[in-house]
């Protein structure tokens, strides 16, 4: 992934979201030729010079202060997340930083040991998951592939012990699987939410070759990927609703809640629960105790 393009996209991609006057300027002439601000307002009202923030916003700022991207941040009215994003991005040019991020293991599939070294879930943590028979859960590491998960989530998103590892993926089950549009009662906003994540993980990882190649075939197969990956939305949900659909039991409304893993930041383990004695939670009680995903996959 370039950083430089990446950093660049973002920038102009936030310009374009703030107005002059929502920004409190005075917007001269009728004609604009960008949507949003240009470089010299935003320059303006993050107290930079144009030439400096044009050069930061092509790659070349060299070290830039927390003070200034701060700034920068405000007057694009980043919220939160995108600010880490805007931070991660131009503070990542020092070069791959492990093997995971070498160039040299584009070639590499996601099961591969060779150059790097697996993610692995905690025997602890599988037994957690283990324990919540009426929840749906699953650990996500990098790229959003799908690292462990019990036996709900087989029966409702995947039936994850018969897939290819390289196809136990959040994001290739939600743009690539013909069955994820059924699955998903809102499937824009889960796939709204994937490309956001995504764009974290570029974030954090840019130059994780395996998360490019991911990318690319996304981008290449999918046409609804190809659009939402243009549009640099950056986000990074922690809880809220999420619906999903059994052939079995119809609709059943859930939510979710996503926690971090303290020794490893790049794994997050996502439960989903039903209200307490709701239609929802006796659909997933039947499902836990009869259901088998061979029996309607």
């Amino acid at each position: 992934m370039d950083r430089r393009t990446e950093l660049r996209d973002f920038l102009r991609s936030r310009r374009a979201r703030v107005s002059p006057s929502a920004a409190g300027l005075r917007a001269y002439g009728s004609r604009r030729r960008v949507p949003g601000l240009r470089r010299e307002e935003l320059a303006q009202l993050a107290g930079v010079s144009v030439d400096y923030y044009v050069r930061l916003e092509q790659g070349r700022g060299g070290k830039v202060s927390a003070e200034i991207l701060d700034s920068v941040a405000t007057a694009l009215r980043l919220d939160e997340i995108e600010r880490q994003h805007l931070h991660a991005l131009v503070h990542s040019s020092g070069g791959p930083r492990s093997a995971a991020e070498s160039p040299h293991t584009a070639g590499a599939g996601l099961g591969s040991v060779h150059g790097r070294r697996e993610q692995q879930v905690r025997p602890g943590l599988q037994r957690v998951l283990d324990t919540l028979e009426h929840s749906p859960a699953y650990v996500v590491g990098r790229r959003l592939q799908i690292l462990a998960w019990n036996h709900l989530a087989r029966v409702l998103i995947a039936d994850f012990p018969r897939m290819p590892e390289e196809d136990r993926n959040l994001a290739r089950l939600t743009f690539l699987d013909t069955t994820a549009r059924r699955r998903y009662v809102d499937w824009q906003k889960k796939a709204d939410d994937t490309v956001a994540f995504l764009r974290v993980d570029v974030g954090r990882h840019p130059y994780d070759a395996e998360l490019t190649a991911l990318i690319a075939e996304l981008s290449a197969t999918s046409e609804d990927f190809r659009r939402m990956w243009a549009d640099h939305t950056v986000r990074d949900e922690t809880h809220g609703a999420k619906p999903l659909h059994h052939p079995r039991v119809g609709a059943l409304d859930l939510t979710f809640e996503t926690f971090r893993i303290p020794d490893d930041p790049d794994q997050a383990l996502t439960v989903y629960t039903a209200e307490p004695g709701s239609p929802a939670a006796a659909a997933l009680k039947r499902l836990a105790e009869d259901e088998r995903p061979e029996e309607w996959q």
